[in-house]
């Protein structure tokens, strides 16, 4: 399996290399100018990009210690390692390295690696919530918001967000409350299309239910809640820093926070499907294309900041992570693979299970 893999993303590769080269004639880049963008970039803006998020899986720990209090009180310290290996092993290895940070976190705390998936699957659903209401709050109230492109399909855009963050919000509430009863409707309404649909829907509800079992009071819940919003405007202060840091282009010096959050939305865009080694490429390009598109940014400077962004919020990570998993004789490799495969044990064992 892991051989079929490498092999797709080795195919993938040299497809976006012949179609790079195929295109090649009627693609105008100056190199030049992309140096010189590079070249008059404010560096110290791009550092203090690196160091918020360094710092923001800091903050990544600290909310996984408060997932962890009901069953175990853990110090955010001891956190912080599985958290940059496991970014690390993300950026090297894509998405499918996801399970690292519940892998590592399970064996270093010594709880059921099925605990950590669920607490991972409510992390997803706090920065999913966060960033949506972070993003929608902005969006409407912003100063500069007549200013954006299509400004009423954005308006749109932030409002469903925000109904969308709203409507999160009272299914968790009524899957924490009466987890049973939603898990049965559901999976009654999908039975009648599919019992296999349906059997599966009840599943996955009655899972996120035991994952929201983390959350034991209304005081943890604002303390999560007040973590994750602070995790994520630290990372919009990094996109931010780092497009104004291109002071060569005025488009991108003068980036406001409502059009950093477009940006932001639309790179992460391509991030969610990250493929190791060829998605570097394909999300610069992906953002790259976003920047010319949505803010006119000429081809050069907009390749050079999604590059950068990248690095930023992506890679920066890396070197941090390769010393950490030194210190703590951890192969990256090896723990991506078993996290995975054990991952996956852990969770269709329940299925195969009901299945017998």
């Amino acid at each position: 399996m892991k051989n079929k893999r490498w092999i797709l993303f080795a195919v993938l590769a040299v497809v976006l290399g012949v179609l790079a080269y195929a295109f090649r004639d009627r693609m105008h880049f100056d190199w030049h100018n992309f140096g010189e963008q590079l070249k008059l970039a404010d560096w110290r803006r791009i550092g203090i990009g690196i160091a918020l998020i360094w710092l923001a899986y800091g903050v990544r720990a600290v909310r996984w210690s408060l997932f962890l209090k009901p069953t175990k009180k853990v110090s955010p310290l001891k956190l912080v390692g599985s958290q940059v290996i496991g970014f690390t092993a993300v950026a090297l290895f894509g998405r499918l390295a996801d399970l690292v940070r519940p892998y590592l976190v399970s064996k270093r705390t010594q709880l059921p690696l099925s605990s950590q998936v669920g607490v991972y699957t409510v992390e997803r659903m706090f920065d999913f919530g966060c960033l949506a209401l972070i993003f929608s709050v902005v969006l409407l109230f912003s100063p500069d918001r007549a200013n954006l492109p299509r400004p009423d399909l954005i308006h749109k855009a932030a409002l469903g967000g925000l109904l969308g963050t709203f409507a999160l919000a009272i299914f968790a509430i009524l899957a924490r409350v009466a987890g049973k009863v939603v898990a049965a409707v559901v999976g009654k309404g999908l039975g009648m299309f599919s019992k296999s649909l349906g059997e599966s829907a009840s599943e996955k509800i009655l899972d996120f239910r035991d994952g929201l079992n983390v959350i034991s009071s209304l005081g943890d819940f604002l303390a999560i809640f007040g973590v994750s919003i602070i995790h994520w405007l630290m990372i919009i202060y990094a996109y931010l820093e780092t497009t104004r840091a291109f002071v060569a282009t005025p488009q991108l010096a003068t980036m406001t926070l409502a059009k950093c959050m477009l940006l932001m939305a639309w790179s992460m865009g391509s991030s969610m499907l990250q493929l190791p080694i060829v998605g570097w490429f394909t999300q610069i390009a992906f953002t790259a294309m976003g920047l010319k598109a949505i803010f006119n940014v000429a081809p050069e400077p907009a390749v050079g900041c999604g590059a950068v962004l990248l690095i930023v919020t992506f890679m920066s990570v890396i070197p941090l992570g390769l010393v950490w998993a030194q210190v703590e004789h951890v192969s990256l490799k090896e723990i991506s693979e078993e996290s995975e495969k054990v991952g996956v044990e852990s969770l269709t064992a329940p299925v195969q299970e009901a299945a017998e």
